[in-house]
């Protein structure tokens, strides 16, 4: 009788910790026919609980459920959702192509990578119907997948062992992964460029961190790869002011360590691009921060061997900034002179060219503090035995502007120039050169033919007084030779020392 009453009260459901234990005591309660109800009010309790870790799990991870709600299945299609629904889905798109495509894999089946393909291409769609709304769930998924499929350290064999500028006739290397990394960089640019994007929002994910590997990217031997990220990163520049500074420091940083360190890196061109359209936006007057850009990044980047690869980037900014400030154009020419080249035609060739945009630019006080150093680089320039350099510094002289320089400044320059051109139309090999030699000279006679006449005199007055010298250089050494000719007969005259001895008193 009493096991009877005891069996008919209820019993204490037990409390677990774990969704095992709770699934016990679900079925120790199953099996009690007069505990319907509290079945019923278990169940409601492990659906609350799924529920309190849902709304954990989309407070810790925001990219794969928004408060609380459930994902949406990523397979369905944007047109086949609500609206209310396509913040969701789009997350969940995301979330499926956060899986890193590995194409150098033989083995692996094509089907995830076909998947992956056509969800990029329908999330680059979305985006660029201006449809999307992108909340700070949506900011963070999206940053987290560009960073699984992007941000990666390329291989040894990627970068080349010799110097960039002596392999410029090499074919440049491809990746296999293109096809997947170009979706994911235009998704990136099209979230990027988003006008609706919230700047306060995104700086939490695109931080500095973030812009430093994507920086890092740069070092991609695929030029289609550079190409994207030299946009990408110029919107970011644009977009997030606060980082300005942070990525004027850390491209300044990079090519520190390729001027003095390394000399060796692929985005320095693409670098110098985004550059190059940053420094037409400064303000005038130009902050000393940004002047000391100039000199203690730009000019030093004149020095690497392969200046070639990026020389047309870098005269491009070197020339934004002296029309910005003119007085700069002194700094520059004096960082030329110092990093000028000896025995690389090619890279003087460039220098040349470089130095006559700035003559172009460049106001006459500053031409005058910077043309005696100058004019005895071209003078050398002109004597050079190398055809291609002696002819482009002669067509210097075709330049109006720089012409006009000259002939104001005559007096100084004529007495520089003229020494070199006597000795090209006396010992240049080449017949072009030649001939660019006797128009410069005629050229130089019809600006000012008195003072091409005293040149002429002084230098012959010179060239005398040098074969006097050598003359008498030479009759001192016949004089030596003779004096030296006599001097062992002379010694053997004189009889030999005997050795000395010393008596000392015992």
């Amino acid at each position: 009788m009493i096991k009877q009453i005891l069996r008919k009260l209820p019993r204490k459901s037990q409390k677990s910790d774990s969704l095992d234990s709770a699934g016990n005591d679900s079925d120790n309660h199953a099996s009690n026919s007069d505990d319907g109800v509290q079945c019923t009010n278990f169940g409601n309790k492990i659906s609350s609980r799924l529920r309190v870790v849902k709304r954990v799990s989309s407070a810790v991870f925001p990219a794969s459920i928004m408060a609380g709600v459930e994902a949406v299945e990523p397979n369905l299609s944007f047109n086949n959702v609500s609206n209310p629904q396509k913040p969701n889905l789009f997350i969940s798109k995301l979330n499926l192509c956060c899986e890193a495509c590995n194409s150098s894999d033989p083995d692996k089946g094509t089907a995830e990578q076909d998947l992956k393909r056509r969800t990029l291409i329908e999330l680059v769609d979305f985006v660029s119907s201006g449809s999307a709304k992108f909340n700070e769930a949506a900011i963070a998924a999206m940053c987290k997948m560009c960073a699984i499929n992007l941000f990666r350290v390329f291989p040894p064999k990627y970068r080349s062992n010799t110097a960039s500028g002596e392999a410029d006739d090499e074919e440049p290397m491809f990746d296999p992964a293109w096809s997947y990394l170009q979706l994911v960089y235009d998704l990136f640019l099209q979230f990027i460029s988003y006008s609706s994007l919230d700047a306060k929002v995104a700086k939490k994910y695109i931080d500095q961190p973030f812009i430093l590997r994507l920086l890092d990217l740069f070092e991609s031997e695929d030029p289609r790869e550079r190409d994207c990220l030299k946009t990408i990163l110029h919107r970011i520049y644009g977009k997030f002011t606060v980082h300005r500074p942070f990525v004027r420091k850390a491209v300044s940083n990079i090519i520190y360590t390729f001027v003095f360190e390394t000399e060796r890196h692929n985005g320095i061109a693409e670098l110098l691009e985004i550059f190059g359209s940053i420094i037409s936006g400064f303000a005038v007057p130009l902050k000393e921060e940004h002047k000391m850009f100039l000199c203690r990044v730009l000019i030093p980047l004149h020095k690497p061997k392969s200046v070639g690869v990026y020389h047309q980037q870098l005269t491009y900014c070197v020339v934004q900034f002296i029309d910005k400030d003119p007085k700069l154009a002194n700094s520059v020419i004096t960082g030329l002179l110092k990093y000028w080249p000896v025995t690389n035609s090619q890279k003087e060739l460039m220098f040349i060219s470089e130095s006559e945009e700035i003559l172009e630019m460049i106001s006459m006080t500053e031409f005058q503090k910077i043309m005696v150093p100058l004019f005895r680089r071209i003078a050398c320039c002109l004597n050079s035995f190398h055809y291609q350099v002696a002819e482009r510094a002669h067509m210097l002289w075709n330049n109006e502007h720089v012409l006009n320089l000259i002939k104001h400044n005559r007096q100084v320059i004529f007495p520089l120039i003229f020494p070199a051109l006597e000795r090209n139309s006396r010992n240049h090999w080449h017949q072009t050169v030649l001939n660019l030699t006797k128009n410069t000279r005629k050229m130089l006679s019809e600006i000012d033919d008195d003072l091409t006449l005293a040149c002429e005199r002084k230098l012959e007055e010179e060239n005398s007084q040098s074969n006097e010298a050598s003359e008498k250089r030479k009759l001192t050494w016949e004089r030596l030779e003779l004096a030296a000719g006599f001097e062992p007969a002379a010694a053997n005259l004189v009889p030999p020392l005997k050795p000395a001895t010393c008596s000392v008193a015992c």
